[in-house]
């Protein structure tokens, strides 16, 4: 398989740290969030890999919906990514996605099948299946 893109971040100190994109556009600094006892004076993994997969699951409902040939304008979509850090009960730490699609002009029955189907296509979706728990809603506007 070929990659279509390939993108690199480096990190320093982890989550207390620094981050900058090899091409520079990405650069911020990291910090623990407060909850969990850091000063939450920069973004967090959370946050980022959020951002990251709202965007790109917001892009998979609309390439279904094209090929669908469903009229759904792109401003017309908004994911929202709830992305939670667990303890795990065998050690360590899991994650927790909750994701909540609004879409505009199209009805509950379409919008329904809409995110159904990007599930299916997001590479997010595909990355992160059977390894994170994943819960959709929908609602239309």
């Amino acid at each position: 398989m070929n990659a279509l893109y390939t993108t690199r971040v480096t990190v320093t100190n982890g989550r207390n740290g620094h981050a900058r994109s090899e091409d520079g556009l990405l650069e911020l600094e990291l910090a623990m969030p407060k909850e969990l006892g850091g000063t939450g004076q920069g973004t967090n993994p959370e946050q980022l890999f959020a951002a990251g997969y709202a965007a790109c699951f917001g892009s998979a409902v609309m390439h279904v919906a094209r090929q669908k040939r469903v009229a759904l304008a792109d401003r017309d979509v908004s994911i929202t990514a709830a992305v939670s850090l667990l303890s795990a009960p065998e050690g360590g730490f899991r994650l927790k996605v909750d994701l909540e699609a609004a879409l505009a002009g199209v009805d509950p029955q379409a919008a329904e099948d809409l995110v159904l189907a990007a599930h299916q296509v997001c590479p997010y979706s595909n990355a992160v299946h059977g390894n994170i728990d994943v819960t959709l809603s929908v609602r239309t506007v």
